[in-house]
């Protein structure tokens, strides 16, 4: 039988270190930078996904999902705009990604196959929800792909 919390857990702590590696081929002077006013920087969408990484740890852990998409979002927002520095955002990230592979740890076998309800989705199966930390992860390490491109640095970093 295939352990899908494993291949989770796994999944998550390789989509972090390979969006760590890209990450590193941002030069400081970059960090901030952004294509177009209403745009994310590097640092801001290091921010983002630091902040969605304890909220899916707290949704894992509980075996459901907020009553609201407000009660989801709101510590996310606090989270991420109380980021200034890159390594404030690597901190909360990495804690963030522990706390989930710590959540993945307690899901039970009989949960993997569930529902859970989730506002704007519905009826949500659980392990579309196990997957996402690591789903989040490699989507937005392709947006840090893009803005390198858009800099002028056409080299792969994978």
């Amino acid at each position: 039988m295939v352990d899908y919390i494993a291949i989770c857990k796994d999944r998550t702590t390789s989509a972090m270190d390979s969006f760590f590696h890209v990450l590193s081929f941002v030069p400081a002077d970059k960090l901030t930078w952004k294509p177009a006013p209403t745009a994310k920087s590097a640092l801001e969408i290091v921010a983002h996904c630091a902040g969605h990484s304890g909220a899916f740890a707290s949704v894992i852990r509980a075996g459901k999902f907020p009553a609201t998409v407000e009660e989801f979002i709101g510590p996310i927002q606090a989270a991420t705009q109380s980021i200034t520095t890159l390594e404030q955002a690597e901190t909360m990230l990495r804690k963030g990604i522990a706390d989930t592979i710590a959540a993945l740890d307690t899901v039970q076998p009989e949960q993997v196959g569930s529902t859970m309800e989730v506002p704007v989705l519905g009826d949500t199966p659980f392990n579309f929800l196990l997957a996402l930390p690591a789903r989040h992860l490699e989507s937005h390490e392709a947006q840090i792909d893009y803005l390198q491109t858009c800099w002028g640095d056409l080299e792969v970093h994978f």
